[in-house]
């Protein structure tokens, strides 16, 4: 298998794995629950072995960004769709510009990985 296409497989898993973390977080209510609270922990611990994985051959910054981009959008679709939490047109316009930054960096970039 091509390194650069497991990569970014596992930084994919690394991200779902956020974003599941994230949202068992939201349900854990303070740590008050603890089957959301056990979830939310070893999606998180998932989520950093995964990106660990993905690290061997993509450079931190360039894996951090697209983590930290995508799994914005993602978990706010999630909070808006799950958890009914709208967003405002600045906030949308703020992420926007953080997907645009991922764009930039996949497809202009040169320390990127393919």
């Amino acid at each position: 298998m091509n390194p650069s296409l497991a990569a970014y497989g596992f930084l994919a898993l690394a991200i779902v794995s956020e974003v599941t973390g994230s949202s068992l977080l939201q349900k854990s209510e303070q740590f008050s629950k603890a089957l959301p609270t056990l979830g939310m922990a070893i999606c998180f611990a998932a989520a950093f072995f995964f990106l660990s994985q993905a690290l061997k051959v993509i450079p931190l910054a360039i894996a951090y960004a697209i983590w930290s981009g995508v799994g914005i959008v993602l978990t706010a679709a999630i909070g808006f769709l799950v958890f009914r939490q709208a967003l405002d047109t600045w906030a949308l316009f703020g992420m926007s510009l953080i997907v645009l930054g991922a764009i930039v960096l996949n497809t202009m970039s040169r320390s990127t990985v393919h």
